[in-house]
């Protein structure tokens, strides 16, 4: 089911109810961009650690926004069988005051999304407006201190018409009369009512519909006791809560503390943080302690199928969709005892559950005869949670809960360079490029580290620059090559060298004693 900010308030509360009593979430984003033009040398590396990646990352994130939230809750009904609610939200930065957020488009991702139907008009027409806590900070000090500002031009125009015409007939209208105010859209409902209370003195506004405004002249102490009641829906409280938006979902599903389930999550995750909860910190250990407190349990569907598909055999796959046709094919032996899922809507690929059922089914273990409940799900998954997928860096994956581990790479190898001066990372990048795909990191002024994920490359380029005059190519040795093994070295030698002399002189002073 598609959700715009038209639609979006009236859903809201049966959206938490669903969240509160959800066994749990799947979650699923599309942005504006994905990666950032990277400065040179700074593209994403196997040599790349967790803080490092984290970083290019986070830099991606600030320039990019989010289109679409995808949301699927999903509720047990009884044991082996779930109801699934799925959920597309378009979104949209609140604009209101001074908050008016910058953000780019990538033309790769805008292909992608087209190619897919995403439907820029919603997005950009009927959005739901989100911020985080420091922009609504922001605003609510604008909005209690009286000095928020219209910064639109498109805004700006519409409410001079506006207050053009209401100034007009309110000079010949008689008290209890009332006009209407049409097509107005987003917060130029708020606006307009803040803005003509604060002129006119004699007028009442209230909202009408979604795109109107009802003004009737009214006597000063009479709007005086209709502005300090509940009944006023242009109060500050009320006006804060709207340009929350998303942000109050958001929060049901922090408060919920469901587990969070995703696909190759960590940009997922940067940008609940960044745009809901707050600005992504320079700190990748804070940012961790962040999301782990928002999300006690999270799974990433594409950490738990890389770490079992070779160990049960099953052929290569590329995306989400070809993982959930081999978990229904014939290879996957637990699929008829699978649970079962009805849906509320017409979506109907998941990932999570087939997974969690076929590695409970390989435990030596009894399940009840009607079928496994989802903590029997979640204790067979224990050792994949809060474990996030990592593309192309030093480690496979980022454990929120925990310290992230080492992966195995293939062999490091080191370029050493003779008659090249100034040589640096891209042009030995470039210089193997036609041949191989290496990522280069520089060691010493003429040495450079290379770094793949495959082993034919490392085979290709051991023999094909074995005895090449200007770069020479083997593996890398830590006690060989390693700049603070050979500087300790050095600094060895030297002290071992004194040493001897003193000895030497020492003994030839006793002698001539």
């Amino acid at each position: 089911m598609e959700v715009g900010a038209g639609r979006f308030e009236r859903s809201l509360p049966r959206l938490q109810r669903l969240v509160q009593g959800a066994a749990f979430l799947g979650l699923d984003m599309e942005y504006t961009g994905l990666h950032s033009a990277f400065p040179e040398g700074k593209q994403l590396s196997l040599f790349d650690s967790p803080a490092e990646r984290y970083l290019k990352a986070r830099r991606s994130v600030q320039q990019f926004t989010v289109c679409q939230l995808g949301l699927s809750i999903f509720s047990s009904e009884k044991s082996n069988k779930y109801v699934a609610h799925s959920y597309n939200f378009f979104l949209f930065p609140t604009m209101f005051g001074a908050l008016d957020s910058e953000f780019s488009f990538q033309a790769s991702s805008i292909q992608f999304l087209t190619h897919y139907g995403f439907d820029y008009n919603k997005f950009l027409k009927d959005g739901i407006p989100y911020m985080n806590e420091v922009q609504e900070k922001k605003l609510q000090q604008e909005l209690f201190a009286g000095n928020w500002k219209v910064r639109s031009t498109l805004d700006k125009d519409r409410l001079k018409v506006v207050i053009d015409e209401v100034t007009r007939w309110v000079s010949s209208a008689e008290e209890g009369e009332s006009m209407v105010v049409s097509d107005l859209t987003g917060f130029q409902i708020f606006e307009v009512q803040l803005i003509l209370r604060r002129a006119l003195p004699g007028i009442w506004t209230k909202p009408f519909g979604d795109s109107e405004v009802i003004v009737e002249k009214m006597n000063p102490r009479h709007r005086w006791h209709l502005e300090n009641t509940s009944c006023d829906f242009c109060r500050k409280e009320f006006i804060l809560l709207s340009a929350q938006g998303f942000t109050s979902l958001f929060q049901t599903l922090v408060k919920a503390k469901k587990p969070l389930v995703g696909h190759n999550m960590l940009m997922d995750l940067l940008h609940l943080h960044e745009k809901f909860y707050r600005p992504l910190p320079e700190s990748y250990e804070e940012f961790k302690t962040n999301i782990h407190s928002l999300f006690p349990v999270i799974i990433d569907t594409k950490n738990v199928t890389k770490s079992i598909w070779k160990e049960l055999k099953f052929p290569r796959a590329c995306n989400l969709l070809e993982t959930y046709e081999i978990l229904c094919s014939d290879l996957n032996p637990t699929n008829p005892t699978c649970p079962v899922i009805s849906h509320a809507s017409d979506c109907s690929k998941y990932v999570l559950l087939k997974v969690a059922h076929l590695l409970l089914c390989r435990m030596p273990c009894d399940t009840k005869e009607n079928g496994p409940s989802f903590s029997q799900y979640l204790n067979v998954l224990a050792k994949y949670l809060n474990q996030v997928n990592l593309i192309r860096a030093s480690v496979s994956k980022i454990n929120f809960s925990g310290a992230d581990v080492s992966s195995r790479h293939l062999p490091l190898l080191i370029a050493s360079v003779q008659g090249w001066p100034g040589v640096n990372e891209e042009q030995i990048y470039q210089e193997l490029k036609g041949l191989c795909r290496f990522d280069v990191r520089q060691l010493t002024k003429n040495q450079f580290l290379l770094l793949s994920n495959n082993f034919k490359n490392v085979r290709v380029v051991l023999e094909d620059y074995k005895d090449y005059p200007n770069l020479r190519i083997s593996f890398y040795h830590y006690w060989r090559h390693s700049p603070q093994v050979n500087c300790l070295l050095q600094i060895c030698g030297i002290v071992a060298s004194w040493s001897l002399l003193a000895f030497v002189l020492g003994g030839s002073l006793c002698q001539l004693v």
